[in-house]
């Protein structure tokens, strides 16, 4: 007689889920992954639990054979150290207006503060992560994107050949979204923006998107109305008609640049549960919403996505 699901063994079950996951970790096995972690993943019962959470499923990434490159922000982080200096945070259109003081808290805070914590949070599991600013060896070329908001940079060139060498020699890249232009001017890159023009420019197999939500919708009211998985097309038409708004269309507008731009799958996942990107690259069922350039076939189930 067959053991009842609820009997089984925790040995057991621990097996099943290593043999689901096997052919994902075959498949992906020397894949670049790039995934932005935000200040709104947040995993765990805090900020620190989240970050350990994170850097673990990132090890393991790396340990199975992909080439993970963490890219990162810290909009937050700015906010709090500008308020604690006495200066006020400015915003048009969702943009933070920065100026020559404000280019230089967002450098403190990005390769001060927040790239160290994440580098840290890595190399607690080994020699693996080395921090990069996307001005480091012309990695993010940058020009202004509106006078009225300072140094706020839109990219227009991304020379991967840093990341390259880092991937090359097995190590994890996290790279703080800071470019500069031909000049040398630093400037304030979205680092939503930022991941995506660097997934593009390393051929990247995936780019994943940690945020504070389940994924996308069809209702923005209607959990049940969740995406899992969806085409630029439709992204396109959901952006048109207002159902995608907000802090969430820099995020989806690069999902949607980079799969037409030689990225094969993007992610949006909810960073705030425990390990969800193994749960998502390494299971059948995955989480979230997925995009890619054709529909998918549903022919396969259980085919890795």
């Amino acid at each position: 007689m067959s053991e009842a699901p609820h009997e089984a063994s925790s040995p057991q079950l621990k097996a099943d889920v290593l043999v689901e996951a096997l052919p994902y970790i075959r498949r992906f096995a020397g894949k670049t992954v790039v995934v932005k972690y935000g200040g709104n993943a947040l995993a765990g019962a805090s900020e620190g639990d989240a970050l350990a959470l994170f850097a673990q499923d990132i090890v393991l990434m790396h340990a199975v054979g992909m080439r993970p490159v963490v890219v990162h922000g810290g909009g937050p982080q700015i906010s709090d150290l500008m308020g604690r200096l006495g200066k006020t945070t400015e915003f048009r259109n969702g943009l933070r207006v920065t100026d020559a003081e404000t280019i230089d808290i967002a450098r403190m805070v990005l390769l001060g503060q927040v790239n160290p914590q994440l580098v840290s949070a890595i190399n607690v599991h080994g020699p693996l992560a080395v921090g990069v600013s996307g001005a480091d060896a012309g990695l993010i070329i940058a020009e202004a994107r509106d006078p009225e908001l300072g140094f706020v940079g839109d990219v227009t060139d991304v020379n991967p050949t840093i990341v390259n060498r880092l991937l090359n020699e097995d190590l994890i890249p996290v790279i703080a979204t800071i470019g500069s232009d031909l000049a040398g001017q630093a400037y304030n890159i979205n680092a939503d923006t930022g991941a995506g023009a660097i997934a593009e420019a390393l051929g990247a197999e995936k780019l994943v998107y940690l945020t504070d939500i389940e994924g996308l919708r069809r209702v923005v009211s209607d959990a049940t109305s969740l995406i899992r998985q969806t085409t630029p097309d439709e992204l396109d038409a959901l952006m048109a008609d207002g159902t995608i708004a907000g802090g969430m269309i820099p995020k989806v507008e690069s999902c949607v640049h980079a799969v037409r731009n030689g990225v094969r799958r993007s992610h949006i996942l909810d960073g705030r549960i425990p390990h969800v990107l193994l749960l998502e690259l390494f299971t059948d069922a995955g989480i979230g919403t997925m995009v890619q350039q054709l529909p998918v076939s549903t022919s396969t189930p259980g085919a890795p996505s």
